[in-house]
């Protein structure tokens, strides 16, 4: 058989799985969240936020809403020299991320059921 032939029938049946694969995961919430930063946000985005009231007042007033918060709780980036991993109970992570063509840095104690935003702010 040629090479010819051989590369044909190689990518027909590499085009074939191609479509299968996206066919049966296409549907899916498939995710590779694998890196430690895409895994903390992960984490802190399936439970339930609280927001303290300073956090509130700060969001008002900046006029950034959940909305926002949310968003950066999906591209922003945990500062892990700023957090503090090592408690037992809530464990504390830095996050940065952009709102509103803002730089918001927020504070998030994440515990095993809520994660609690206890300090936002906005960075020039």
């Amino acid at each position: 058989m040629k090479l010819a032939h051989r590369l044909g029938f190689y990518f027909f049946g590499f085009i074939i799985g191609l479509f299968l694969l996206f066919f049966f995961l296409g549907g899916k919430n498939a995710s590779c969240d694998y890196s430690p930063n895409a895994r903390v946000l992960k984490n802190i985005r399936i439970k339930e936020r609280l927001f303290s009231e300073e956090v509130l007042t700060a969001m008002r007033n900046n006029s950034i809403d959940t909305a926002d918060i949310s968003s950066i709780l999906v591209s922003g980036n945990v500062d892990f020299g700023k957090s503090n991993t090592q408690l037992d109970s809530c464990k504390t992570y830095f996050i940065e991320g952009i709102a509103k063509e803002k730089l918001v840095s927020l504070l998030i104690a994440n515990c095993d059921s809520i994660a609690k935003i206890n300090s936002f702010e906005i960075n020039k």
